[in-house]
C-alpha cells in the first residue's frame, strides 16, 4: 500500500478516549494520561494514534501525531462502503454493512469517530466482542484495508479474463 503524505491532507482530529492510567511506585501513585484520537480528512483517509503523557493535552498532540503517521485510503461508494465487511483485532469483532442514503450512521463511540473522520454519513455498525475503544478502533480500520474499490477489481478481472482467453 503506497504511503500516505499527511502534509497534503487537511486532517481533522477527534478524541476517541482518554484514560487516566497510575503506576505505583514507592511513596505513592505516578499519574499518567493516555488518548486515542482518530484523524482524517472526510475523504476517505482516516488514521489512529495513541498517546501517553503526563498531562491531557500533551497527550493528545502525540496521538494526533502518531494518527498522522499511520493514515489509510478507505475505498468509498457515494457516502457508504462498497460492500459488506468484518474486522477483526484482539477480542474485538466489528461489523460494517453499507446503507442507503439517509439512514446515517448508526454505530456506536467509537465506530461513529472513525467513521465521522472517513467521510462515511450512511452505514451500520455493530461491535461484537471486549468494548476496548483502542480495539474497536483498529478492528475498525482492520476492516478498512480489507475493502476493494469495486472499479479497480472489475477491471482487475477483465485483465485476467483477457489473458486467459489468449
Amino acid at each position: 500500500m503506497a504511503k500516505i503524505n499527511a502534509d497534503e491532507l487537511t486532517l481533522k482530529d477527534k478524541v476517541v478516549f482518554i484514560n487516566r492510567v497510575a503506576k505505583v511506585v514507592k511513596g505513592g501513585k505516578r499519574f499518567s494520561f493516555s488518548a486515542v484520537v482518530v484523524v482524517g480528512d472526510g475523504q476517505g483517509h482516516v488514521g489512529v494514534g495513541k498517546g501517553k503523557a503526563a498531562e491531557v493535552p500533551e497527550a493528545i498532540r502525540k496521538a494526533i501525531e502518531n494518527g498522522k503517521k499511520n493514515l489509510v485510503r478507505v475505498p468509498l461508494k457515494e457516502s457508504t462502503i462498497p460492500f459488506e465487511i468484518t474486522g477483526h483485532y484482539g477480542a474485538e469483532n466489528v461489523l460494517l454493512k453499507p446503507a442507503a442514503d439517509g439512514t446515517g450512521i448508526i454505530a456506536g463511540g467509537p465506530v461513529r469517530a472513525v467513521m465521522e473522520m472517513v467521510g462515511i454519513s450512511n452505514i451500520l455498525c455493530k461491535s461484537l466482542g471486549s468494548g476496548n475503544p483502542l480495539n474497536v478502533v483498529k478492528a475498525t480500520l482492520e476492516g478498512f484495508s480489507k475493502l476493494r474499490d469495486p472499479g479497480e477489481m472489475v477491471r482487475r478481472r477483465q485483465t485476467a479474463l483477457a489473458l486467459s482467453e489468449r
